[in-house]
């Protein structure tokens, strides 16, 4: 099947709502993809925020195409799959609205069952998982951990800690910073307080994550003194800020930057490949509200709204500085990061040691001698981390398809 639309958006959370609607509003047919089955995605999942411009894309002339993923793409079509078919989507204008995923540092210990990325718990717990009792260390780096953390409370938990492995000094000038975003100074003292009697630590960082043989398990932390500090837990969740979601984008060959990690755009959201918009955690990762004026700005931008775009400059531009704020303060650091043990898993696809990686200079090199990211998530996990663990450069070429896809979605292709 094929279907045509003038502007077609990848991506239901903030950033891709905002710029359906801004699209929609300017009298722009659109369709909008995302591969959860309910908009919002992971910041307004099950209905935990947002809910009006949720609501609201129900009574606008949006197309709404909920689970469905983009297998391939070209500068004017994109091949999509559903839990039943196939479909080609031929559009004018294309708004990369994709958001962003939890980095995932490798540590001794970190594929061990009961090991959680901090944001996959705060999710798991808003679809209604229950902790009554368990224990449970928070620990990485970034805001995303007290909220982890405070959820994690909410759900019955006993939170033992929470560790920043950022240093204090640091931690401080980002709160004297935070005094020119009020209300996001708000909610973090209120998370704060929701978490007065759980200890938390600056400076300390994951060692390992290690199970006895009666089934019961600890994880241990060190301090900037290379004190170590044992707890015994039921859960740990790690998290180590977010990095955006570029595969696409990269497939389509717009250009990428990186430190942060971003498709590269102008001031309405233009990518260097003509038609193509970013918007949001892809064009660098800052939170619901940076995702949400800039998914409007490339909406009308899109739409050829030019002026309505031009008046949200300002606010655009406060939102970008809050986000190079937190990039300043989270982004995670090699001297700061989990040390790898010889035989820590990297690559968990492909079951690559870290040992495996000594006589690789590159991640190309790694690829071709050890198979690193040649498996089910393609390095989605892994090349972030070596990117961060060894310096190399992200890699900025994706091959189609860029998820996994039915053979028959495939002969779509020939």
């Amino acid at each position: 099947m094929t279907a045509s639309t003038e502007i077609a958006i990848v991506g239901a959370g903030p950033a891709g709502i905002a710029a359906a609607l801004a699209a929609s509003q300017a009298g722009a047919r659109v369709v909008l993809i995302d591969a959860m089955l309910r908009a919002g995605g992971r910041v307004w999942a099950n209905g935990s925020g947002g809910l009006s411009s949720i609501d609201a894309l129900a009574a606008t002339g949006i197309t709404h195409r909920a689970g469905t993923r983009v297998v391939a793409a070209t500068h004017r079509e994109l091949l999509l799959e559903d839990a039943n078919d196939a479909a080609t989507l031929r559009f004018e204008r294309l708004i990369l609205a994709t958001g962003a995923r939890e980095i995932q540092l490798p540590f001794p210990g970190w594929t061990l069952p009961g090991v959680v990325a901090a944001g996959g718990l705060q999710l798991m717990v808003k679809s209604g998982l229950r902790l009554d009792g368990r224990r449970v260390v928070v620990a990485g780096s970034g805001p995303l951990l007290l909220a982890a953390a405070a959820s994690a409370r909410q759900a019955g938990a006993q939170v033992l800690c929470v560790a920043e492995q950022a240093p204090r000094s640091r931690l401080a000038r980002f709160a004297l910073r935070l005094a020119r975003y009020p209300d996001r100074a708000l909610q973090a003292l209120q998370l704060r307080m929701a978490l007065a009697h759980t200890p938390y630590r600056a400076g300390w960082r994951v060692v390992e994550a290690r199970r006895g043989d009666a089934g019961a398990w600890h994880v241990v932390l060190v301090d900037r003194a290379e004190r170590l500090h044992r707890f015994d837990v039921d859960l740990l969740a790690v998290g180590y800020s977010l990095t955006p979601e570029l595969q696409l984008a990269s497939l389509l060959g717009c250009r990428l930057r990186d430190d942060p990690a971003a498709i590269e755009t102008d001031v309405f959201g233009a990518s260097s490949v003509p038609g193509v918009y970013a918007a949001g955690e892809a064009a660098g990762v800052g939170g619901w509200r940076k995702a949400w004026v800039e998914g409007r700005i490339a909406g009308l931008a899109a739409a050829g709204r030019l002026d309505d775009a031009r008046a949200l400059f300002p606010r655009a531009a406060k939102e970008r500085a809050y986000a190079a704020l937190l990039h300043e303060a989270f982004a995670p650091r090699r001297d700061e990061s989990p040390l790898c043990s010889a035989d820590t898993l990297v690559c968990r696809c492909e079951d690559v040691p870290y040992a495996a990686l000594a006589a690789c200079g590159s991640w190309r090199e790694a690829r071709l001698q050890q198979r690193c990211g040649m498996g089910h998530c393609q390095g989605r996990l892994c090349a972030t981390a070596l990117s961060i663990l060894q310096g190399w450069p992200l890699p900025q070429d994706s091959r189609v398809p860029i998820v996994p896809a039915r053979a028959s979605t495939l002969t779509h292709l020939a």
